[in-house]
């Protein structure tokens, strides 16, 4: 049965979702792209015909101009549409909003971040709590399926997380999420996905999950160095992230840990950025008594994500490294997915940071309109079987490789 879809968001994860939706239309049906800024949605729609991504010809294509803070008009536009499955790859503050439409309405919901209020950042976890997972309750009595955090990292880790724990482990010991992108855009400094949302992960306290509590540390303290598959040898830094917020709820697991690849350029304009306030969320008054917000100003400096992709090179890993103990004896693996920057481009348009991040939430979307995901209550993603999951990843373009790992190599 088709699921005519709605996606929230026009940005270079959307591009990506968008392609995969069109790829896959005889599933999922018709397809709106919605967003504040009609010509984003169209620029998108111009690409899926020029890479002749839509599979069906006949299946609705369509844009729509869109406040996603505005519940009754999302609520409206689910409607007009037909729209059973929304996809939200917007900013991650209407994650809110988008939801209370979706349960007005009755259909299913997935996103790819943890909600984000405007005015706080690195709030006090586990962070699902404050927000998302108040609605619980409500998802599960009008049987509305909510998948939240389904792209890569919140994602497709927690489903290797799953995975492992289902197919290598009776007992994990420690789960270290790594993420490092060896590839070069050649801009002098750019982030990979939305400015605002990069630095506010790393502004205030890193959060993680050890010996079962939560521990808080500064940010950019703890590195080590980490020879991965393909990409070789990175330096990466402990900092906090969106999957251990649920990972630490629903994996049996002493220590949920996440690393992120940083190079000493990158660090170095952080801090200085960091260090001088313009990465302040607080707004300020200018001399002229114009209001700003200096977060919002680094980004509207700084290139658009989506634009570094034509000039992309290299790959990103990004995977697990689980320690335990299977049959009783010790047990380590790193399970993880390579992508090429190019190659994305190639037959997207996008960079693989966004391809990571936007293939996840469609295969979501196919799982859902087959019923095998369609869970009728909210999940985070290591709650439902990762098998399928993982098995469709591999057909769309994100395969999933498993290394078994000894003590010394990890150390």
């Amino acid at each position: 049965m088709k699921k005519n879809v709605l996606i929230i968001g026009a940005g270079g994860v959307a591009n990506v979702a968008a392609h995969k939706c069109a790829r896959n239309n005889d599933i999922l049906g018709d397809i709106c792209i919605a967003s504040r800024t009609l010509t984003k949605c169209d620029d998108i729609i111009e690409s899926i015909h020029r890479k002749g991504s839509l599979k069906q010809s006949a299946g609705r294509l369509q844009s729509r101009q869109l406040d996603a803070m505005d519940v009754v008009s999302l609520e409206s536009l689910i409607r007009e549409t037909g729209s059973q499955i929304v996809i939200n790859v917007g900013s991650p503050f209407v994650n809110m909003s988008v939801l209370q439409a979706c349960m007005r309405t009755g259909v299913a919901y997935m996103d790819t971040a943890i909600h984000e209020e405007q005015d706080k950042i690195c709030e006090q976890p586990p962070w699902y709590a404050n927000y998302e997972w108040k609605h619980r309750d409500q998802c599960r009595e009008k049987g509305v399926t909510a998948i939240l955090g389904v792209g890569f990292d919140p994602g497709v880790v927690n489903a290797y997380c799953a995975y492992a724990r289902k197919h290598y482990f009776d007992r994990i010991d420690t789960i270290d999420i790594m993420d490092v992108n060896a590839g070069d855009h050649g801009r002098y400094f750019a982030t990979n996905f939305d400015a605002e949302i990069n630095f506010r992960e790393f502004t205030e306290a890193v959060w993680t999950w050890v010996d079962r509590r939560w521990v808080a540390m500064p940010v950019h303290t703890e590195k080590r160095s980490y020879d991965f598959p393909v990409v070789g040898k990175q330096t990466i830094y402990l900092t906090g992230h969106d999957e251990l917020h649920s990972l630490s709820r629903n994996i049996d697991a002493n220590s949920v840990r996440f690393w992120m690849g940083f190079s000493a350029h990158y660090i170095n304009c952080f801090t200085v950025l960091k260090n001088t306030g313009l990465l302040s969320e607080q707004p300020v008054r200018t001399a002229e008594g114009v209001e700003i917000v200096p977060l919002k100003v680094v980004k509207a400096c700084l290139p658009d994500p989506a634009s570094l992709a034509p000039d992309y090179k290299g790959k990103t890993c990004i995977g697990n490294l689980v320690k335990g103990e299977k049959d009783g004896r010790r047990t380590e693996i790193f399970i993880y997915n390579v992508c090429d920057h190019h190659a994305c481009y190639e037959e997207v348009e996008s960079q693989a940071i966004s391809y990571t991040a936007g293939v996840p939430p469609v295969a979501a979307a196919i799982l859902i309109a087959r019923g095998t995901w369609d869970t009728k209550t909210m999940v985070n993603v290591e709650e439902v079987d990762p098998d399928p999951f993982l098995e469709l990843l591999g057909k769309m373009g994100l395969p999933t490789s498993i290394e078994n790992v000894s003590p010394s190599e990890s150390a």
